[in-house]
């Protein structure tokens, strides 16, 4: 296994920490959820094989590019993605302010969708491997919308 590789699980695994610090709790438990909320179960595994592509197609791009000329755009759009990714946890469940957790999930969408156009600039499969980021983390936005509407109290 490259080194590379290493680091690129690595800035992900250190991302998906933000989710095992600040963790749903009680007081997400007591909130009003949609009844399309998926399983408790499905996050944890869902969001280990998204980040597991993340760190794929990153590494993709950077063995072909580095951060010369597209590359370097690329890897800060991959950097930003990662610092948004890791602060929905902090804002949601750390800080509790579900409103807020939305507009930082859009954006977080947004840098999702440059990542994916950049990575398919580069190379293919690696802006595939980003496709299920984006669908996933779209659903997350409707369901961050959902429970805003179901918990008014809780904005």
């Amino acid at each position: 296994m490259s080194w590379s590789l290493i680091v690129f699980l690595g800035l992900n695994f250190a991302t998906a920490l933000s989710g095992s610090y600040f963790k749903p709790g009680e007081w997400h438990q007591n909130l009003t959820k949609p009844s399309w909320h998926p399983p408790n179960w499905a996050f944890p595994l869902v969001w280990s094989l998204l980040y597991l592509f993340n760190a794929v197609a990153g590494w993709l791009v950077w063995s072909k590019t580095g951060i010369e000329g597209p590359g370097l755009f690329a890897m800060i759009i991959y950097a930003i993605g990662l610092v948004l990714n890791a602060g929905w946890s902090a804002i949601f469940f750390g800080l509790r302010q579900i409103r807020l957790a939305l507009a930082e999930a859009c954006l977080l969408w947004l840098s999702i969708a440059v990542q994916m156009i950049a990575f398919l600039s580069i190379d293919t499969i690696a802006g595939l491997l980003i496709a299920p980021y984006l669908i996933w983390v779209s659903i997350a936005i409707l369901l961050n919308r959902s429970m805003l509407k179901l918990n008014p109290s809780e904005a």
